[in-house]
Order: structure tokens, then sequence, then C-alpha cells
């Protein structure tokens, strides 16, 4: 199952750009908030395997929303992949940073973004989107409180976040539009291997970013285990699970995005999404 935010709308996705409007193919059983849906995801899933309703909806990717749009709480791990490890300086055993990005940072799949500075730097990402709630989930467990999978951009303001001697995450990794997600919510069972995605992301003709998801440090159901140890993931939450080696603080010369550029992220299975900037 595919599932989108169009103009505010909970749609079912049966064909690319074209779709069944939730609230009014369940007949009112279910509303027409995307992020409602997450907190009866059990429910919602069984009416959707059956339901078959016809398309009813047209719509562009400009107008897309952010699949999640008000998650409970947004979790962010950092240096998750061994190669941005290397590149970031971090030793080998180094567990995951983790932090949060403020939700509203989020946008959707095809946004404009103004640059606060000319320091601002790409890590494409694959977001889990929590189902049901998780509390010392095992990992034998933890696929089963995925609702499902969409792609991230974790746009990262560098000057601020490393400046003086402790460096932080959360704000400068939260200006508004900094959490590009989309296109779609897209339950497990729709991609190859959820464990084994391709991941990249571009300017242009340029790679940016390629990898594989199974070559993070720590895989989806690691992450569930440690962070549901400590607090409980609620339905509607996100986890960024961390990006590749390629950022442009890692370059030499340092590379950041400028006025013009136009980014496009992509995970199998997942789609792409674009994110245009501006001044």
């Amino acid at each position: 199952m595919r599932l989108a935010n169009v103009d505010g709308r909970a749609v079912l996705v049966t064909e690319e750009g074209a779709g069944a409007d939730v609230a009014t193919a369940s007949d009112g059983r279910f509303g027409p908030d995307p992020q409602a849906v997450l907190a009866d995801w059990a429910a919602f899933t069984e009416w959707a395997a059956t339901a078959a309703p016809a398309a009813d909806v047209r719509f562009t990717t400009e107008q897309l929303g952010p699949p999640v749009p008000r998650p409970p709480q947004v979790f962010a791990i950092g240096i998750n992949y061994r190669e941005h490890a290397d590149e970031a300086g971090y030793p080998p055993d180094s567990a995951p940073v983790t932090f949060t990005k403020f939700p509203t940072c989020l946008t959707g799949p095809d946004a404009v973004v103004a640059l606060p500075t000319d320091t601002v730097d790409w890590e494409v990402e694959l977001v889990v989107v929590i189902g049901r709630e998780a509390r010392a989930v095992t990992r034998e467990a933890a696929w089963d409180h995925v609702a499902g999978l969409t792609i991230g951009q974790d746009l990262s303001e560098r000057t601020a976040q490393l400046e003086g001697g402790r460096p932080q995450f959360s704000l400068a990794k939260s200006h508004e539009g900094f959490g590009p997600t989309g296109p779609y919510l897209v339950t497990p069972d729709e991609v190859p291997d959820p464990d084994d995605l391709a991941i990249s992301c571009r300017l242009g003709d340029e790679s940016l970013q390629s990898s594989r998801t199974s070559r993070m440090i720590y895989d989806v159901p690691e992450l569930l285990v440690r962070l549901s140890a400590v607090c409980a993931l609620l339905p509607g939450d996100l986890i960024f699970t961390g990006t590749p080696s390629g950022i442009g603080n890692a370059r030499t010369p340092k590379r950041f995005l400028r006025a013009g550029d136009v980014l496009v992220s992509e995970i199998e299975g997942l789609g792409s999404i674009r994110t245009r900037f501006r001044d």
C-alpha cells in the first residue's frame, strides 16, 4: 500500500498521479487527515487490503505534502553508515548519535527551501514510520511495529551545528523546510527487501551519495530495539535512520547547497523527492 498526503487529505495511491480519497472511499470510517489514520493503523490496513476503491483523485507532485505531517516524535540517527563514520572521523565502535528534528521543519516531496546560510548540507535518509506503539521491542518483533517507509532529507546548517566546543544538532537541522519527506508512505511489503534498498541523491547528473541501506551499522530492527528500550515509540513517529557517505561538509574543499540547486533523492521501491533551493 502507498499512502499520500494530497492537499492535506489521505489518499490511497493506485497508480502514479492517481488514487482514492480515504474519507470518501471508506464512507467516513476513516477521516481525511493523513496523520489520523496512523492512530488506528491495524484497522486501516485491514480495510485498505480489501477495499479496492476506484481512483477518484488525480494529483501532481506539487500537491503532495509530507506523508506524516504531524509526528508526535521525530528521532534522527547520525553516524550510521560505516563510510560516513569514516569520513566524519568517528571511531569504528561509535554508537549512533541520536537527536531530533523538530516537526515544524517537515515539508513535502516537491519543496522550495530557503537557505538561511551558505553552509547548508545534504543527507539522504531512509525514514521509518511507526504504526504500532513500541516499548522494549525485540529484533524479531521490530518490523511488526513499522507502518511504512519513506524518503527523507536531513538538511543541515553546518555552521550552527558545529560551532563552539559542543556541537548541537537539532536546531541546525530544523530550519523551515529542512525535513523534506515523501513522496508516499510505503508499507514494507511493497519493497523488494526492506533491509536492503539502494539509496542515493544527486544534483543534476552528478551523484552525491550512493549506497544501500544494508550497509547501516545499526539496521532498522536494532534502532527500534535501542530507542524503544528508552522511550515508547508512538504511532506516527518518524525515525530518520542516518545517511551514507558523500556529504558536502566532508569534501575537500567543502561544498554546500546554493540557490538554484535542485536536489533529487531516491530510494529503491519508494520513489524520489525533489528539493529546490532559493536565497
